[in-house]
């Protein structure tokens, strides 16, 4: 009795502790104590050991416990060699005994380094130390937009997802499942009652992560209780009068008559050869599209998306050269005066060599200045003409526009936005932007704005390390000197004008070594220009400054940013504000602060971690993807639409939608006649999936069989095999089965195999109808005689059906005759087409 009494007390006393990466309410729930660990992760060198000196050297002075951690004896080996040829004493090797205060080498297997601040203790691991600057990347096929917008929403476990039959579950992960001793990986999904379906993995397409309107948890559906049904018809009934406004819209454009410009002569290819940099092949590809957009007579309306300083500048001012060749006047719509300035700047640098008149109209111009270009740009003797909203005032008349270069459209008011409506139906326009808002996105994906992605980073460019922390002193103090060491600047974004000089007494105080400038909207514009040249010059190592350096400024010597009250600041803010440092080759940093002691709200959190988590180079178009997840989608289609794009999920809805327009279109997911390829399902019966010791991260097995389902020839599966051995080691004979399967799978789409069914010793195929026009009895023929297996042509209700013998055959040699087969098959279909032409 007397011991059940104290049970009893303890579950109604018992102590619970929560765990939360920042610091946040739970409602009405008040905690006893607070415990704090000031620990950020730790900063990556990527292979730079004279900088990794310099830091250990610099923790060393402040009696820091310094640890690398490599993996095995042979990568400890490697690690002595390099710390020795670099002149860094090691104290200890051994982690029975770690020296204080010291250098000390040890063997673990921590994936990742972290910094405790408090406890003056460093542990950088082999990931942090050798990092390499770029990951291999998969080549991209050419993928739709909505299938690229799609590659973005990674799933994790206890997401919300639509599964296009069942409706809205829950996520749970991938599990291996083992059937008659044939392993396969299931994706799991609850439903309403705490009922799970597993879907194949295969079939992940079917699954989209749920996006509502406005962000909110959804209501799970009942499997089988046809609800799901009738809501995808009501969205389906009412997607198609959408779908009639938006084809009215796409034709009335398409029927507009603009001006063809010639295609590349000699000058155009000098101005290209001008360059002094290497092309990435997404400029070049971006380049050619937008050349070929101004060749064609109907107006160009074309977005062109990359990250800050990913070459978006050199695409424009090419297309810039080709409308100034034809005699025509190019605007450049930029949204702030300060960058309209650095435009002009670089314009005027890049085409010097060139018979081309650059001219900007700005606030830093006087009066004098601004009749002067006005007159000049009406007797057509400006070609380029860069500036704010101003150059939409009615005085500003062109002799002859023929294309008009907007910088991130969404930062202009209404008003002006439907003057660049107007000003669309006469003229070429191109948009450049680093993350995109949803809306444009949509737009993008349904078709109605062309789209260029610019995702592959310049060569020496390193992302920037991303640290989400409390406001700390002693943190800003060390960053600040850190990068005045080596000869940097520092930006602090301080966003409340009325106190920002007090900041900078706040800050003189705290770092007396440095000096300070500031610049906010305020100012007068002489005021603001001289303080921004005076930073670019080097006179201040710390420019306080308000968000007005979001877009523009390109100061590659500032690489270390600190954002105060980053919580309050939405997504695409925040990423273009830290696309404002790591413009050169030098590693930056970027401190997103918020308060101390202050409880920070679910969306902020989820704001921070994902800038946080967008750390690699190309993420803006992540994050408007995360952005569109984190506030939902229902300003992106007005609040009529809300409830339908709840009922199934903005991507589920946004695939109804393109479905209706293509069907109205009779485009290609809407006409057999126009389809490359159908989508074979395989029933192999063959061990083959991606086993928990090979891959154990959820999130990579997504991606991987993401890019299984990508091949589409040998190239892309020898790359995928290079990738594999490069990130996870050598895989084994399954994991070599599933990434032969989507090889033979791509070749059998292409040739619309509808399914593979293996039972007992015989191996069934069926085609699709499709093929009844496409392949004669001796095409089959020819393809099986190259083949190593015996096999029988029949004909099922006017449908060819093949049936291969498969016994005493091993796994490898079933999936290199069908291999051999669908290659054989395509090429006879592949020869077809061409002589038909």
């Amino acid at each position: 009795q007397y011991f059940s009494d104290i049970e009893q007390i303890y579950k109604k006393q018992s102590p619970v502790t929560f765990f939360s990466n920042l610091q946040k309410g739970l409602g009405n729930l008040k905690f006893d104590k607070i415990y704090q660990f000031n620990q950020y992760p730790m900063q990556e060198f990527f292979n730079q050991f004279s900088f990794l000196k310099e830091e250990i050297e610099r923790y060393k002075k402040m009696d820091y416990t310094i640890i690398l951690q490599s993996s095995n004896s042979m990568g400890s080996k490697t690690l002595e060699d390099m710390l020795e040829e670099y002149q860094i004493k090691l104290d200890s090797r051994d982690k029975t005994s770690i020296c204080k205060e010291s250098v000390n080498l040890i063997e673990g297997n921590l994936r990742h380094g972290f910094h405790f601040v408090d406890e003056k203790i460093l542990l950088i691991t082999e990931h942090e130390i050798f990092q390499k600057k770029l990951k291999r990347r998969f080549r991209r096929q050419h993928v739709s937009n909505a299938e690229r917008l799609k590659d973005y929403n990674e799933l994790e476990k206890g997401d919300y997802v639509v599964h296009h039959i069942h409706g809205i579950g829950q996520y749970l992960g991938i599990e291996t499942i083992e059937i008659k001793g044939i392993h396969r990986d299931y994706v799991s999904v609850q439903y309403q009652n705490g009922d799970q379906i597993s879907i194949p993995v295969e079939q992940i397409h079917l699954l989209s992560k749920y996006i509502s309107s406005d962000g909110k948890a959804p209501k799970l559906n009942k499997l089988n209780d046809g609800h799901f049904k009738k809501a995808k018809q009501k969205v389906k009934n009412q997607v198609e009068d959408i779908a009639d406004d938006l084809i009215k819209l796409y034709s009335e454009r398409s029927q507009l008559k603009g001006f063809a410009f010639s295609a590349d002569d000699d000058d155009q290819d000098a101005f290209d050869d001008a360059f002094p940099y290497v092309e990435t092949d997404d400029q070049l590809r971006s380049i050619e599209e937008i050349k070929r957009d101004m060749q064609a007579s109907q107006p160009m309306d074309r977005l062109l998306v990359g990250d800050v300083g990913f070459g978006k500048t050199e695409v424009a001012m090419r297309a810039a050269f080709k409308a100034v060749n034809d005699h025509k006047q190019v605007v450049i719509l930029v949204p702030t005066t300060v960058l309209a300035q650095q435009h002009y700047t670089n314009f005027k640098e890049r085409f010097q060599n060139f018979a081309v008149n650059v001219d900007v109209l700005s606030r830093f111009r006087s009066k004098k200045e601004q009749t002067a270009t006005l007159e000049k740009l009406k007797n057509g003797q400006v070609d380029i003409l860069i500036g704010t909203h101003r150059v939409l005032s009615k005085d500003v008349v062109f002799a002859d526009l023929g294309l008009m270069i907007i910088d991130e459209e969404q930062r202009f008011g209404v008003k002006h936005k439907e003057t660049l409506k107007e000003l669309k139906k006469q003229v070429d326009v191109l948009t450049l932007t680093a993350t995109p808002i949803p809306r444009t996105l949509h737009m993008s994906m349904l078709g109605i704005r062309d789209l260029s992605v610019i995702e592959t980073p310049p060569t020496n460019r390193y992302p920037v390390q991303t640290y989400v922390l409390e406001k700390n002193d002693s943190v800003i103090r060390d960053a600040v000197l850190r990068e005045m060491e080596r000869g940097g600047q520092v930006y602090y974004l301080y966003n409340k004008v009325d106190t920002i000089v007090q900041k900078v007494s706040e800050l003189q105080e705290l770092i007396p070594e440095a000096s300070i400038g500031y610049v906010h909207g305020r100012m007068s514009e002489v005021q603001l220009e001289n303080t921004l040249l005076d930073f670019i010059e080097g006179q201040y190592d710390i420019l306080v400054t308000t968000t007005i350096i979001e877009t523009g400024v390109d100061i590659p010597n500032a690489n270390t940013l600190f954002i105060e009250n980053a919580d309050h600041m939405g997504l695409s803010t925040l990423y273009q504000l830290r696309g404002r440092v790591g413009r050169s080759n030098r590693i930056a940093y970027a401190y997103l602060m918020y308060r101390p002691e202050k409880s920070i709200s679910e969306v902020s959190e989820k704001r921070l971690e994902a800038i946080k988590g967008f750390t690699e180079l190309g993420s803006g178009f992540k994050i408007a993807m995360r952005d569109l997840s984190i506030r939902g989608a229902g300003n992106l289609l007005g609040k009529s639409q809300s409830g339908f794009i709840d009922s199934v999920g903005f991507e589920l809805y946004s695939q109804l939608l393109e479905e209706a327009i293509a069907k109205r279109n009779g485009n290609a997911n809407a006409n057999t006649n126009t389809r490359t390829k159908g989508n074979a399902e395989l029933i192999l019966l063959i061990d083959a999936y991606l086993p928990d010791t090979y891959i154990s991260d959820q999130r990579h097995k997504i991606e991987i069989y993401k890019k299984i389902r990508q091949i589409d020839n040998r190239v892309n599966y020898e790359e995928l095999q290079e990738e594999l051995i490069d990130r996870f080691g050598e895989y084994p004979d399954v994991v070599a089965y599933l990434l032969e399967i989507g090889l033979v799978k791509s070749y059998l789409d292409k040739v619309f195999v509808q399914r593979v069914e293996r039972k007992d010793n015989k191996i069934t195929i069926q085609f699709e109808k499709v093929t009844q026009r496409l392949f004669l009895a001796q095409d089959y023929f020819k393809a099986l005689s190259v083949t190593n297996l015996k096999a029988g042509i029949a004909e099922n209700k006017g449908l060819m059906e093949l049936v291969f013998d498969v016994q005493n055959k091993k796994d490898y040699e079933i999936l290199e005759g069908l291999l051999i087969f669908g290659e054989s098959l395509l090429e006879i279909k592949e020869s077809k087409e061409k002589n038909s032409i």
